[in-house]
């Protein structure tokens, strides 16, 4: 499979959007279940950090995404944030999620950020292990600690990885 990374573009959103409702129908990859929080490009545009925001492409197909969300307004957190990376339903086990995940490592470290993390349903067995594999390690266990729009609560396993780049003394 011949594939490339780079940034996000306005002109990615329609198969960006696509590849997060394909997500939104496992039922283990976000908690929203009919519409995402943001309905359009400048939405997502405005929470989502510029630098860090990446695309797999094959051709002119979108076959996964990722980008960063910072967790805090607060300066002393300004190197922590939350990875968002959905795949293609096609592309599992190609790849793509693994190389994707690294230039998305490198684009945030290039940044000048220091910890990673992610929330993931431990029914999402897919994205556990790809973190794991990436170097992201189990913090916690948060039970119970949203609901999904039909009414369950969910559980998410806490992962991080921390740069081991950044000067962390």
């Amino acid at each position: 499979m011949d594939f490339v990374i780079d940034q996000m573009r306005q002109t990615d959103w329609k198969q960006v959007l696509e590849i997060y409702y394909h997500g939104m129908e496992t039922g283990n990859a976000t908690f929203e279940m009919n519409e995402p929080d943001w309905k359009s490009w400048e939405d997502w545009d405005r929470d989502h950090l510029e630098e860090c925001r990446l695309v797999v492409r094959e051709g002119k197909r979108v076959l996964g995404w990722a980008s960063l969300l910072p967790i805090s307004a607060r300066a002393a957190y300004q190197g922590v944030v939350e990875v968002s990376i959905y795949l293609h339903k096609d592309s599992l086990g190609k790849g793509v999620g693994t190389n994707l995940m690294q230039a998305l490592i490198e684009a945030s470290e290039a940044a000048g950020m220091w910890t990673l993390q992610s929330e993931i349903f431990p029914e999402n067995t897919g994205s556990l292990k790809l973190h794991e594999k990436m170097g992201f390690r189990k913090v916690g266990y948060r039970e119970k600690i949203g609901q999904m729009e039909d009414g369950r609560w969910r559980d998410v396993v806490l992962v991080e990885r921390r740069s081991p780049h950044i000067g962390l003394d």
